[in-house]
């Protein structure tokens, strides 16, 4: 067995046996059960019971300790757990880093999308990498922001595009994209779309339609009408799908709020039309979410420059 305090660094035997060990408590702990973790591992129970053994004794340190369920780690378990995981994420991004030298590829890209115009913006970015980066794989998955969030820390997406928040995780930076403007829409044929101009108090009588009525715009155009003295509006129906939403406004007399560039968009599709009402006014910043101080891959970068070009072709005029 090594001897952490004694062991010779420059011996392969000392440093992979420890960090074979590391790896092998680090299957249990995230598995919670020493049998599964070896079957997992493809080893004998015995033989992981006595890798645990090993590392508790070089450590001087109890880390796992046996409940009915299987085992929970210890509190010098679970500080051993947070460096290995740490330690794992740092050996993910070198082991990319040189593949992505050595094999001279592209490599994979891992985004994380919010939803609404951000779809676009990233298909244009991802359509470039399709005709100019043929060797490049890509994977997009559309994911709340704290899910996205957790995935960027733990190193399991490379970037994520996002509404821009102050709040945002201090192991994370962001990039600014492009500003989101919010306006009310409906069906070209709604008798409302026939005006040159409109208030908020022509609109109390309206249903609605939103994505759900905690989502910022939403909230936005109540806290509108609250401002006006008026009753809030009249939440008809509720999807997250926006296809959804403008196939329903398109063909009834719902009316809507939605990113002007994506009724602009949709106008192409369907008979969706922006009304020039005064009193509301909403707008949000969207942006580029990566790891500080992360491995970012050359697809990546390339990623980010297509993201800002495709931001900056969407303009607010429609284009």
């Amino acid at each position: 067995a090594y001897e952490i305090k004694e062991c010779d660094w420059s011996s392969d035997v000392c440093s992979s046996d420890l960090f074979r060990d590391i790896e092998y408590f680090t299957e249990v702990a995230e598995r919670g059960n020493v049998g599964r973790a070896a079957e997992a591992l493809g080893l004998s129970q015995p033989a992981l019971s006595k890798s645990l053994r090993r590392l508790e004794t070089s450590l001087q340190s109890k880390l796992v300790k046996r409940v009915s369920r299987g085992v929970e780690l210890t509190a010098a378990g679970r500080e051993l757990f947070a460096h290995a995981h740490r330690l794992r994420l740092s050996l993910d991004d070198i082991t990319r880093s040189v593949m992505d030298i050595s094999q001279g590829r592209s490599g994979h890209l891992r985004i994380g999308s919010g939803t609404g115009f951000a779809l676009y913006v990233i298909a244009a970015a991802c359509a470039d990498v399709v005709t100019n980066a043929p060797g490049a794989t890509f994977k997009v998955s559309p994911m709340a922001r704290n899910a996205a969030e957790a995935a960027l820390l733990n190193g399991e997406i490379d970037l994520s595009v996002m509404t821009l928040l102050a709040s945002a995780h201090k192991d994370l930076v962001t990039e600014h994209l492009y500003d989101e403007v919010f306006a009310i829409c409906a069906s070209a044929n709604h008798p409302l779309a026939r005006k040159k101009r409109l208030a908020l108090t022509d609109l109390v009588n309206e249903k609605w339609i939103v994505s759900t009525e905690w989502a910022s715009a939403p909230r936005q155009l109540k806290q509108a009408f609250a401002d006006a003295g008026l009753p809030a509006p009249r939440i008809t129906a509720q999807s997250e799908s926006q296809t959804l939403r403008n196939t329903l406004l398109a063909s009834t007399r719902l009316l809507s709020i939605a990113n002007t560039r994506i009724v602009r968009h949709a106008a192409q599709q369907s008979a969706l039309v922006i009304l020039p009402v005064s009193g509301f006014k909403y707008s949000r910043s969207f942006g580029i979410y990566r790891r500080k101080d992360a491995y970012l891959p050359p697809i990546a970068q390339r990623f980010i420059v297509m993201l800002k070009n495709a931001a900056r072709e969407t303009t607010d005029d429609g284009r």
